[in-house]
């Protein structure tokens, strides 16, 4: 119809945004602080009962959301441990597949990076005061992050 635009995704719209980045998603990374916390997490976490903002990203990996989010999305360098993760069995040695894959991607900007770790229950108690939760359906166990936002810098 003349005059009438269809809805597209602001991935669509622009260059060189990575086509995970929704208009909802980028507006939220947007809007955190330095210092804000945002949750990374896998299919199983109960990202509504958080209580926090919730995107679903729907069938994507946990490691292709954290490259997608880590595009646009600076890690605050005035901590240690800017991503941490989810602790494994109660094991901290553990690291899961998809928890060694998010951390080769995090060190592409952050080359020593090393994660933090964060016992399951603990990670839930944080959860609710994280600014959002991005939702994946990745269904590999323990995919659960938490970014802290850095400052930008350009």
């Amino acid at each position: 119809m003349p005059g009438i635009l269809r809805a597209a995704k602001l991935s669509d719209m622009l260059i060189g945004i990575n086509p995970l980045l929704s208009g909802e998603l980028l507006k939220m990374l947007d809007e955190m602080g330095h210092g804000d916390e945002l949750l990374l997490v896998d299919r199983n976490y109960p990202a509504a009962s958080s209580g926090r903002p919730v995107v679903r990203l729907g069938r994507v990996s946990v490691t292709d959301a954290a490259a997608a989010i880590l595009s646009v999305f600076p890690l605050d360098r005035f901590v240690d441990r800017p991503v941490e993760r989810m602790e494994v069995d109660d094991n901290p040695t553990i690291v899961g597949a998809s928890q060694a894959e998010v951390l080769t991607v995090a060190r592409a900007a952050w080359p020593d990076l090393e994660f933090g770790i964060v016992p399951r229950l603990d990670f839930y108690h944080r959860a609710q005061n994280a600014c959002a939760v991005v939702h994946t359906l990745d269904d590999r166990p323990y995919g659960c992050f938490i970014l802290r936002k850095g400052v930008v810098t350009d």
